[in-house]
């Protein structure tokens, strides 16, 4: 089983059928936070949506195939982050996220992208990764921007959300970019 470790407070660890049930629950506590963002979650009223979910992103025949980690920090679900629609033919692939309200604030998504970043360079040689974010959801677009990725536009009309469509605000970060800032960050030090 995949397993990265960010910290000593953070794991993640690739989504497992056993964790349908805490997934879930984290949901449903956090449903009114999450929908305001996340298309998703109306469609999620069932742990058995939870499980064709994890069923789907398991399977090992997706032409464009999606990596998940569930995120647990001190031993409690916390949310999920993935690599989507992995690209090996063009080396790139989108990173989404999601935390459950208690643990938003804390820096565990920034962390946690840091991981699966240095994951996807490093393991996967991907040569981009990005981030797609509603343009108003200032906390969602903070991470990248912290991350030091750059803005690349705007995607118009680019999710589906609450009946109708929203633009989304699209960063990028290159490997060699990526590279470059770990090679500075390391003389910094």
């Amino acid at each position: 089983m995949l397993k990265i470790k960010v910290n000593d407070d953070i794991l993640l660890v690739k989504i497992r059928m056993k964790s349908a049930a805490a997934i879930f629950k984290s949901v449903e506590k956090s449903r009114k936070y999450l929908e305001e963002w996340m298309p998703w979650v109306t469609g999620t009223r069932k742990i058995e949506d939870v499980r064709d979910f994890i069923r789907m992103v398991n399977r090992v025949d997706c032409i464009k195939k999606d990596m998940v980690f569930e995120i647990w920090h001190k031993d409690n679900f916390a949310g999920i982050i993935s690599l989507k629609e992995i690209d090996m033919a063009n080396q790139k692939s989108e990173i989404g996220y999601w935390l459950t309200e208690k643990y938003s604030g804390r820096g565990i998504m920034s962390r946690s992208c840091e991981a699966v970043i240095k994951f996807a360079f490093e393991e996967l040689k991907l040569n981009k990764v990005f981030v797609k974010c509603g343009v108003d959801n200032i906390r969602s677009y903070n991470i990248p921007k912290q991350l030091k990725f750059t803005f690349e536009g705007v995607e118009r009309d680019g999710e589906y959300l609450h009946n109708r469509f929203m633009d989304l605000k699209v960063y990028s970060l290159l490997r060699k970019e990526w590279l470059k800032q770990n090679m500075l960050n390391k003389k910094l030090k």
